[in-house]
């Protein structure tokens, strides 16, 4: 039985290594490749015609055929999931061929590779970034695109990912009693985000870090920082009167309110 079997082994072996692909792959015949490469990409075997792709990319530049390869070569890195290479092949294609009927697509997929490459909130957002970018480009670019709907829909994505980072950085430093970095990453969430959801939260956020700097400062600062608290409960109270944030803003401006009144200089 055993003898059987690695007799089967040896002829699926020997098969395989007569197989018309792997002929060609061996080979030494570009042409051959090239139709090859082609044809196993038309019908999705992406990672046989990449292997196939990758002996004759250097092969051909230059040549009429590239165009086509280049574009078919960085789509089956998309294809197959492979974003960094991807965006890449894209980039690359964006600027050998610019005149090409295929750039357009080619920007978009390489501004989704880095989409597709974007972490989660917590972490470093600088392929974050570099999609917005490239994002934002395509959509200038080509202002009247079939892809303008999806792509304001990741960029949309992009820039709520980047926010919920900023503001759970500045919630962080209030937190943890670490009240200027607190004032100031709410500040600039404010300066930086002027659409975003998390809005009140920054301007609330701003408020309650500067009562409790106030509250915990040395005497001599205590009653101006106390009247910049009462400044940002006004700006939270200008935008948020509405929101459920009110009720506890309230609650800190009658401590302030009666902290000032102790705080008065006497004559």
């Amino acid at each position: 039985m055993r003898i059987g079997f690695l007799f089967l082994v040896c002829i699926s072996i020997l098969f395989a290594s007569c197989s018309p692909y792997q002929e060609v792959y061996r080979g030494d015949n570009a042409p051959a490749k090239y139709a090859f490469a082609d044809s196993l990409y038309t019908i999705g075997k992406y990672k046989k015609a990449l292997k196939l792709m990758e002996q004759i990319v250097p092969l051909y530049r230059g040549k009429p055929q590239a165009e086509k390869l280049m574009f078919n070569y960085a789509n089956t890195f998309y294809q197959m999931g492979d974003h960094y290479l991807a965006g890449y092949q894209f980039e690359r294609f964006e600027t050998t061929y610019p005149k090409s009927d295929s750039v357009e697509i080619a920007a978009y997929r390489s501004a989704k590779s880095y989409y597709e490459l974007s972490p989660r909130y917590s972490l470093d957002q600088e392929d974050t970034n570099k999609a917005l970018e490239k994002l934002q480009a395509y959509i200038n670019k080509y202002p009247n695109t079939e892809y303008r709907t999806e792509a304001n829909v990741l960029v949309a994505e992009l820039r709520g990912k980047l926010e919920l980072k900023d503001i759970k950085v500045a919630q962080q430093y209030l937190h943890i009693s670490d009240y200027k970095p607190a004032i100031e990453a709410f500040d600039n969430f404010i300066a930086d985000h002027p659409g975003s959801k998390f809005r009140k939260d920054a301007f609330f956020g701003r408020f309650k870090a500067e009562y409790e700097l106030a509250i915990n400062s040395v005497p001599r600062l205590v009653r101006e920082r106390l009247v910049t608290a009462k400044e940002y409960y006004n700006s939270f109270k200008k935008y948020y009167n509405e929101t459920e944030l009110m009720e506890e803003a309230n609650e800190i401006l009658i401590d302030i309110d009666k902290r000032l009144i102790k705080e008065e200089p006497t004559s």
